[in-house]
């Protein structure tokens, strides 16, 4: 787990309190902050701070965003970071955005999403503004039922890749684990979804049709925190929250690359070529390329998982997609009533309000 500088800040009531200044930040894997409370975290991100409760121990912390230089939104419907994205500008702080964009409209999975057509251009409303390869499609999870076989789940990706064709560069998926979790087990269970779990043989027949519908993308291939290895067909590991794209989009913030412990190299020509760049390097354009002298892996996270370190600054049970498969949410009541209570109080230090 990653451990951030700390010091002693004051909060706006003039309390000095510890906080943690993390260079990094996940906005969220615990909830929808581009979605729900957009307005929320640029009203935090402007006073400086916020807080969040530990879901472990239930105490109250604090992170300053004084060093902040990256930022990783999680979404099913970004759209709302539309008319903020020019305010990360202002402040020398880069993004992008992984972008669930799922089709589970006529099983009525995702209820609270908008239409899929009107997220499908939502995508290309940010990649617009914020260039190709800082929004990330992702389908995730990949869910089998009684009504969705692997057929129909490559009739949908297949859909949503073709609309996408030209605005990413990278399909993310991962298979619904449903045993592993067992909140979500008991959410479909009680909401009549009879599902069906993954096993090695599913999970490679659905790979092996996967590449074979790719030849015509030529979409970069990954899963999320999966055992299974499918690399014959041409699909990587992906590291969600990934120091290589914030070296590509950020190359220039010394800060950041500095805590990355990240050198940029820039080549010389040598007679009028230039030179071969190292093996271990990373590529950023002809001229340069960068080096990384540390692994930043998040020791804290799940196994399989391939993020870097991050502060994550969202809270559980706060999500009002209301997904029927959701690990985050408790169970829907708890979700909404604790939205509602961020509405009474929207500028509040946590997300709740509390």
């Amino acid at each position: 787990m990653a451990t951030w500088k700390k010091a002693i800040k004051k909060r706006e009531n003039g309390e000095d309190v510890e906080m943690q200044l993390p260079e990094i930040v996940s906005a969220s894997r615990s909830t929808d902050i581009p979605a729900f409370y957009a307005d929320w975290f640029f009203h935090r991100l402007k006073k400086g701070y916020s807080a969040w409760t530990n879901p472990f121990n239930g105490v109250r912390g604090y992170v300053s965003y004084e060093n902040t230089r990256f930022i990783i939104f999680w979404s099913k419907n970004p759209r709302p970071l539309l008319e903020h994205l020019h305010e990360l500008k202002e402040l020398n702080i880069g993004c992008y955005i992984q972008y669930t964009l799922n089709d589970y409209e006529n099983e009525r999975l995702e209820l609270g999403v908008p239409p899929l057509d009107e997220r499908i251009e939502t995508f290309k409303l940010l990649v617009k503004q914020l260039g190709i390869g800082h929004v990330i499609w992702r389908f995730d999870p990949l869910i089998l039922t009684d009504k969705i076989n692997i057929n129909l789940l490559l009739k949908k990706i297949e859909y949503i890749g073709n609309k996408l064709f030209g605005y990413t560069e990278k399909l993310v998926f991962s298979f619904a684990d449903i045993a592993s979790y067992k909140k979500v087990k008991l959410n479909l269970e009680k909401n009549g979804i009879n599902y069906i779990e993954w096993n090695d043989a599913s999970m490679n027949e659905f790979a092996k049709q996967l590449s074979e519908l790719n030849k015509k993308w030529n979409y970069q291939l990954a899963t999320c925190g999966e055992r299974i290895d499918i690399q014959q067909y041409g699909i990587e590991h992906n590291h969600c929250v990934d120091d290589n794209l914030m070296i590509r989009f950020a190359h220039e913030d010394k800060v950041l690359m500095d805590f990355l412990k990240v050198d940029i190299i820039k080549m010389q020509p040598v007679l009028f070529d230039m030179p071969e760049i190292p093996e271990d390097a990373i590529k950023i354009n002809d001229s340069t390329y960068a080096i990384k002298r540390k692994n930043n892996s998040d020791k804290g996270q799940r196994a399989f998982c391939g993020c870097m370190i991050s502060k994550d600054i969202g809270e559980y049970s706060t999500c009002p997609h209301l997904c029927e498969y959701c690990y985050a949410n408790t169970n829907k009541l708890s979700a909404k009533s604790n939205y509602k209570q961020h509405l009474n109080n929207s500028f509040s230090e946590t997300i709740t309000g509390k």
